[in-house]
């Protein structure tokens, strides 16, 4: 048996960032990695992420990195077709990120590890304990681990949530979302990303790396189903690396803190891809989440208040960014999106 202040399920954005922080604060922090793949999918970063990158440790490293930058987004919405730049200062136009997810996160566990933060790689999640009423551990494929608190980072298939049956509400039509990679010469657009929306949907693409690209398809309504051949028309000649599909049902985890447990970035809530800013939000959902535990640990506000806190801070958010989405999406398929409220 391990003990530890702090276990953290999930090594991704969310995980990396809650780990960090905590370990800036001098707790004990424990990190399991269910499972070892390579490659992960490229990932679009706004260039208000710096300042958290910055916090981490981190923000550095990916300015020297290799990642491709951009300077904004083209859009095609309906009739209209716009490049919406990121903004710019005295120092010239903002720009983001195409990070390519392994070396991205590689980087964040980097920074845990050299605040000491322990790293169970090939280790799964199986059950919280509990004692009484509250979490106080997990028991997993490596042996049983006793915390102080217990960090659900696990993503979308909601792993905390679903063993503690805590509810989870559905705030959208079913959507599916389907993702691919292309290698060869494509089409120049200036290196910019565009997305490109109609009535039936939204089609996002991108370069993430050299002469490889990216595409993701959101289909409006409960038919969409899931075609191994599909991509987009300019992509058709270049040669399929990878496709894959998700399920992007707007959904969030009402109790996301509670006694002994913070549940984070996807486990927490999930919006689709057009909400912009899924990387971005699992980092301030970790770096919050740390802030209010060291909070608790330091005596400076009851555990009671600091998670009442951290679960209206997510469910603003969220309810937040699926109007935004909401109203983006009306002028596309007027009445699609009404409000959802039962699981």
């Amino acid at each position: 048996m391990h003990k530890c202040d702090v276990v953290i399920v999930g090594g991704g954005p969310a995980g990396a960032a809650a780990a960090i922080s905590c370990a800036q604060s001098g707790l004990e922090v424990t990190v399991l990695e269910g499972s070892i793949s390579g490659d992960r999918p490229g990932e679009s970063l706004h260039p208000g992420i710096e300042p958290l990158l910055d916090q981490l440790g981190i923000g550095e490293r990916i300015r020297q990195s290799h990642f491709l930058r951009h300077e904004g987004v083209w859009v095609e919405w309906g009739d209209d077709r716009r490049f919406l730049p990121f903004g710019s200062d005295e120092n010239g136009p903002w720009r983001g990120y195409q990070a390519w997810r392994s070396e991205f996160d590689a980087m964040l566990m980097d920074e845990a590890v050299a605040h000491g933060v322990r790293i169970m790689r090939g280790c799964s999640a199986d059950m919280p304990l509990l004692e009484g009423q509250r979490v106080a551990g997990v028991t997993t494929s490596k042996g049983e681990i006793r915390s102080s608190w217990v960090f659900d980072c696990s993503g979308r298939r909601h792993w905390l949530a679903r063993k503690l049956k805590l509810r989870i509400q559905r705030h959208s039509p079913r959507l599916f979302v389907q993702y691919g990679y292309v290698s060869g010469t494509g089409p120049n657009r200036d290196e910019m990303p565009v997305m490109v929306g109609d009535s039936t949907g939204w089609t996002w693409k991108a370069e993430v790396k050299p002469n490889l690209y990216q595409w993701t398809r959101l289909i409006f309504g409960n038919t969409a189903k899931w075609d191994p051949e599909w991509r987009p028309y300019e992509f058709r000649d270049l040669e399929p690396v990878y496709a894959s599909g998700a399920d992007m049902t707007w959904r969030i985890v009402r109790e996301s803190a509670g006694p002994g447990y913070w549940i984070l970035g996807d486990a927490a809530s999930v919006l689709d891809p057009a909400s912009s800013h899924g990387v971005q939000k699992a980092i301030m959902s970790g770096m919050m989440a740390g802030h209010c535990l060291t909070g608790i640990t330091q005596g400076r506000h009851g555990e009671s208040l600091a998670i009442e806190a951290y679960k209206r801070w997510q469910y603003e958010w969220f309810l937040r960014d699926a109007e935004q989405l909401r109203s983006r999406y009306s002028n596309l398929s007027p009445s699609l999106f009404p409000t959802y409220e039962n699981l």
